[in-house]
């Protein structure tokens, strides 16, 4: 069996597809994409279909080795992506030709559920109290919200007390029962981390994620010494090079997305690394229907997974939703806010390849807001 053909789709809201065909019929999808910069990751994949096209599709780690370490310059983001979509592309062509699901060729499930959380936004604190009731009406056990909007580099105290607002009125909703997990989204200061996270403790959040940007990893170390809240991060790195320092710093969570961070094969890697240091893996996952299907795989098969991000009814998708590129929405039907573990070959996910196609004709260029502060400067989104 020999690599025939690959071809990929920009699909809104902001996703792309990758589709591998092989001479014998069998097809694989994957999705690499970088929110913003869909062009060109979708102008790496073309580069790297030269090596895969004509090759045998089930010698996966073969291909990720000459892919990430054949170039003279390796790594970031866009090559990253690139990979990883190709990646879970082959790993779904190798579970449909064995007739076996990816998580059965990775050892086999530890676990027959996955634990979900549902998005609740959180740029205005007015609207969290509605948005969390309304995801434990629909079953979910956990949600996240962003921590804050635009932040100044040293917050007001009004600026703080609207984030410990958010806290304060997601426990009241959930109860002691339930967890909320606050996205602090690299808005927020290493200056303003230090001080907001001791008050935000008494809330109990399940996790604060990326409390600092990766290009300060420096300040990650203070971080976990500032509060007893677990820290999680992860969803900028894209190796397990990238990861050892912050578990090295105490990280509880790490957040690899399987469309950055070089797909199922890495994100496995990355786990495994991440038990070494008693840290679980919350894979970071805003995207589509084959990158939830993807991070299923690896989180079924993982005994240190913690909780699935996924993005339905996130407030980011607009024009189309994860459900409407699936044949088959069974897989991605939630029981008490889990998914549970199927037996479907290869990724498990039933593309729909005329949705997909008619998306690609009317494609996208969905580019991530730019804030500025009053005066006029640049702020973080």
């Amino acid at each position: 069996m020999k690599i025939a053909r690959i071809e990929t789709f920009l699909a809104p809201p902001r996703w792309m597809f990758v589709r591998v065909e092989t001479d014998e019929g069998v097809v694989g999808w994957g999705e690499p994409v970088v929110e913003g910069r869909a062009e060109p990751v979708r102008a790496a994949v073309e580069v790297l279909a030269e090596h895969l096209v004509g090759q045998d599709p089930l010698r996966i780690e073969d291909h990720w080795q000459v892919m990430t370490k054949g170039g003279f310059y390796r790594g970031g983001p866009v090559l990253s992506s690139a990979v990883a979509g190709l990646d879970q592309a082959l790993w779904d062509i190798k579970g449909k030709t064995y007739g076996q699901p990816v998580h059965q060729l990775l050892g086999g499930p530890v676990r027959e559920r996955i634990r979900a959380y549902a998005w609740v936004g959180g740029d205005e604190p007015s609207e969290v109290r509605d948005a969390v009731s309304a995801q434990v009406e629909a079953g979910f056990t956990a949600v996240k919200m962003n921590a804050s909007g635009r932040m100044t580099p040293l917050a007001t105290r009004e600026e703080v007390r609207a984030c410990l607002l958010r806290a304060e009125t997601a426990r009241e909703v959930l109860g002691d029962e339930r967890d909320f997990a606050l996205d602090f989204h690299g808005r927020v200061s290493p200056a303003n981390a230090r001080r907001l996270l001791p008050l935000l403790a008494e809330y109990a959040p399940l996790f604060v994620e990326e409390p600092v940007l990766s290009e300060h990893m420096h300040a990650v170390p203070d971080l976990v010494n500032a509060s007893n809240i677990p820290i999680a991060l992860g969803e900028r790195l894209f190796t397990r090079r990238e990861f050892l320092a912050p578990l090295q710093a105490g990280v509880a969570v790490v957040q690899p997305d399987i469309s950055h961070a070089g797909g199922i094969s890495e994100l496995r890697r990355i786990a495994a690394l991440a038990e070494m240091y008693g840290a679980h893996i919350a894979p970071h996952c805003p995207l589509g229907p084959v990158a939830l299907a993807a991070s299923l795989q690896v989180a079924f098969t993982t005994p240190n997974f913690l909780i699935q991000e996924q993005s339905i009814g996130i407030h980011y998708n607009k024009d189309a939703e994860l459900l409407d590129y699936v044949a088959d929405r069974e897989p991605f039907r939630f029981v008490g806010g889990s998914l549970l573990c199927t037996e479907r070959p290869g990724l498990g996910v039933d593309v729909d390849e005329a949705a997909v196609r008619a998306a690609d004709a009317k494609g996208h260029a969905w580019r991530n807001p730019v804030w500025r502060y009053e005066d006029g400067s640049f702020a973080e989104w």
